[in-house]
């Protein structure tokens, strides 16, 4: 199981949300990607100043802060 999280470097609420989900992630034995968008022109594109975003593949399961619901609804469905 794996997520992506979309970051900017100096982001305040990137930081946040990397320190809210990382501990969740690895406790339910998925894998965290982080990238930031600022190294993919398509990313800053598409995602521009809205990060952090985390992604479950192409799913949005939140933006700007963690919302736990979402991470942990999908953690419990999503096969292993």
């Amino acid at each position: 199981m794996r997520l992506t999280l979309l970051v900017r470097a100096y982001c305040d609420l990137c930081d946040e949300m990397r320190a809210a989900v990382t501990p969740l992630v690895a406790a339910a034995g998925a894998t965290l990607d982080e990238i930031d968008v600022d190294t993919d022109p398509a990313l800053d594109a598409r995602w521009g100043t809205s990060v952090p975003v985390l992604l479950a593949g192409e799913h949005e399961l939140c933006r700007y802060r963690l919302d736990r619901a979402a991470l942990a609804a999908y953690l419990a469905q999503a096969p292993r």
